[in-house]
């Protein structure tokens, strides 16, 4: 055991996150599994699975993404659902599990979009525009080829997208949740509409950054509405999706501007940004900013949690001198879900490279933290 560097003793300070109190400032990244039942209930291997992880010391978890509803939200078979009252009970056990061990759990609502590739309900696909996602569907669940080419929402549909967002977050409450959290990232159907082209309408949900933030900003606005200020409302934004690792807002600085604060006038808690690299810059070359902390820049008074290759304590605590109120671990969680304990007590922490941790990737992933070649495989 060494001694703990002093830049790193941030990372073990509690925390006020709307109104929970976290022990500390070390949250479990959503990553995606495939081990839920057939029709979307949690799994008992799912509650050990996120039991572990409150063991080892996390402040926060963030589950993988669940669909809200029963018509074109889920991506995955074997992914986990809370669009029925089924679905509300087999959570209760987990969110009572990491309850056990003082750690709080937000459900991360997750409508997949384009790049859905196994449904139960249905085959078709719906997006923000009738564009096919880049890339190939990921053979590890279950999907082969090109993605499917979706159908564009029209008004109708995009109510539906937003009131399905709110149930799930009511169930989410029900089922012992803390919160939730609007997946907004990756590639799926919120960072469709963000993304500029797999978004050519000319509507008001497309053009600008503005504009293409508005789903997200009105899903925010409806689950706030909804849930009420004593439950917690954040959304997790990137640049790089899962069919689309190294994409970049074209519009750079002014385009972070118009979805962060646009976000933030929507009443979201807190703001999850993630990258393939936390602390490295969003935009190389023309602004030597993290993504992080743009959106502390230009979301001042929401929290920020920071994602990707937040590997070692000092990594973690880089980020949080960066700006960032929280880090999510992903990878390097895999190879020890005690890493808070481990880096908090300044023990060795094992290489999240190594093959034991991916022997796990045929159920559990990280996209963001692994190395591009491999981007494409997951969440």
């Amino acid at each position: 055991m060494t001694e703990i560097p002093a830049n790193e003793s941030t990372l073990h300070e509690s925390y006020p996150l709307g109104g929970l109190h976290l022990r500390n400032r070390t949250a479990l990244a959503p990553m995606t599994r495939i081990s839920a039942h057939d029709d979307g209930r949690a799994s008992a291997r799912m509650r050990d699975y996120y039991r572990s992880f409150a063991e080892g010391g996390f402040g926060l978890i963030v589950t993988e993404g669940i669909y809200p509803d029963t018509a074109h939200s889920q991506g995955y078979l074997g992914q986990p659902g809370l669009a029925t009252e089924e679905h509300v009970a087999a959570w209760r056990s987990i969110t009572d599990a990491v309850h056990e061990h003082g750690t709080a759990i937000i459900a991360q609502l997750m409508h997949a979009g384009p790049q859905s590739q196994g449904n139960a309900y249905t085959s078709e696909l719906r997006s923000a525009s009738a564009v096919r996602a880049q890339g190939e569907q990921a053979g590890m669940y279950g999907g082969s080829g090109p993605y499917a080419v979706p159908e564009a929402l029209d008004a109708e549909g995009i109510g539906q997208v937003i009131s399905g967002f709110v149930a799930a977050a009511l169930r989410a409450r029900e089922a012992g949740f803390d919160g939730v959290e609007i997946h907004g990232a990756n590639g799926y159907l919120v960072d469709a509409f963000l993304t500029d082209y797999l978004n050519v309408r000319t509507d008001g949900y497309g053009g600008s950054a503005l504009n293409r933030a508005r789903l997200a900003r009105e899903i925010a606005q409806a689950v706030r509405a909804a849930v009420g200020k004593d439950f917690v409302v954040g959304i997790r934004i990137s640049q790089g999706k899962v069919s689309d690792a190294t994409h970049q807002w074209a519009g750079g600085v002014a385009d972070a501007e118009a979805i962060f604060g646009s976000l933030a006038e929507a009443g979201v808690d807190y703001l999850h940004t993630t990258e393939w690299k936390a602390n490295a810059p969003a935009f190389p070359g023309r602004d030597e900013r993290t993504l992080a902390q743009l959106a502390r820049a230009f979301a001042p008074g929401v929290t920020v949690i920071a994602n990707g290759h937040l590997d070692t304590g000092a990594d973690a605590a880089r980020a949080l001198e960066n700006g960032a109120d929280l880090v999510a671990i992903g990878k390097a969680a895999l190879a020890q879900h005690d890493w808070p304990a481990r880096v908090q007590r300044g023990r060795e922490l094992l290489d999240p490279l190594a093959p034991s941790v991916f022997g796990e990737l045929a159920t559990v992933q990280d996209w963001e933290t692994l190395p591009a070649e491999h981007a494409v495989l997951t969440q």
